[in-house]
């Protein structure tokens, strides 16, 4: 932005993958978790218990030989445990049956239909989660990423309203081995409806930024008269330009920037404004986890003038200067006739 001379002000965005961890929040179904996360620890927080399940599930020749623990810091980790406990209900609630515990509540149809959308629900979370997730995603690629699971989310509640199961294979499955009680179909399509306001309401910022994120996106492909008036020339020249499209198609969006050209400076302002936007604190978390994978016991004695170590494990794109780091050991090598002497 300096090297440009622009003094325009820029936007400030909240994690963007913290923000899809909350929207989670708004399914309120917090009652079927708590059941889930009680009996898991019955199992695994015992030893003698946890051993028991194991050869208990051995016995049974399942297809999955343990259940893996739940924590609220692990933000995947709600979805592999409630996976691993629809597949495996059967088989825990024989094994509380064993220890004298009431399984009423694991058995009634109404809770395992529940868990079986959770777990579904859950699943489509944690995909967007990790597609947010990385070292290059910038603003217009997350942007891209919620208009999708926006879009998608309005597909499913209209499936589910019809009961096309289509992606929620563990509600298929209930719906299927349902003996007395009819799938709740519109009570768990008011559940995606409720995610989907959420989403809308967190990322309303999104939408005013529309026209700039997709600018960065493709712009290519945008609508040179929609667009301001100071792009508009620029923006011809641009897409008329066959050298700057086939650059675009091989570096992408977050590196094309780079190569407009001095000709171009609006497109390079608004470029800049748009990639200062840090969709998410992905960076400074893998940093601080670097740091503290560094800074471990056996390693007490680095300090705060060890910052290369952080600078290099943490590097996207650092390049050695093989010729100059030649060039300065040049000065210290002795040659072989001279050693000989």
């Amino acid at each position: 932005m300096q090297e440009e001379n622009a003094t325009g002000e820029l936007t400030a965005y909240h994690c963007i993958i913290h923000q899809e961890a909350l929207c989670g929040k708004a399914l309120k179904m917090e009652h079927v978790m708590s059941i889930i996360t009680r009996t898991v620890n019955f199992i695994r927080a015992k030893g003698l218990n946890h051993r028991q399940f194991k050869a208990f599930l051995t016995e049974l020749e399942t297809e999955h030989g343990d259940l893996p623990y739940h924590t609220e810091v692990r933000w995947l980790s709600q979805g592999k445990v409630l996976q691993r406990c629809f597949e495996l209900r059967e088989e825990i609630c024989l094994f509380l049956d064993s220890k004298g515990k009431d399984t009423t509540q694991l058995r009634d149809e109404m809770f395992l239909c529940e868990m079986a959308f959770l777990c579904d629900i859950t699943s489509h979370l944690n995909a967007i989660n990790l597609q947010l997730q990385g070292r290059d995603r910038v603003i217009s690629d997350m942007y891209s990423t919620v208009k999708a699971f926006k879009t998608k989310l309005t597909l499913w509640e209209t499936q589910m309203r019809k009961e096309n199961l289509s992606h929620f294979p563990s509600c298929q499955t209930m719906k299927e081995k349902l003996s007395t009680s009819a799938f709740p179909s519109t009570q768990l399509a008011d559940k995606i409806g409720m995610l989907a306001a959420d989403f809308r309401r967190r990322f309303a910022d999104f939408e005013a930024q529309k026209s700039r994120l997709e600018l960065l996106g493709n712009p290519f492909a945008v609508d040179v008269e929609s667009s301001p008036p100071n792009l508009q020339m620029e923006l011809i020249d641009l897409q008329c330009n066959d050298a700057l499209r086939a650059k675009y198609a091989a570096v992408g969006a977050a590196e094309f920037a780079r190569f407009l050209p001095g000709t171009m400076p609006q497109l390079r302002i608004q470029a800049a404004q748009t990639l200062s936007m840090f969709g998410s604190t992905y960076l400074c978390e893998q940093l601080f986890s670097l740091m503290n994978l560094n800074k471990t016991s056996h390693r007490s004695r680095l300090t705060a003038e060890h910052h290369s170590i952080l600078r290099i494990s943490s590097a996207q794109s650092l390049t050695p200067n093989i010729d100059e780091l030649v060039e300065k050991m040049g000065h210290h090598q002795v040659s072989p006739s001279t050693s000989n002497k």
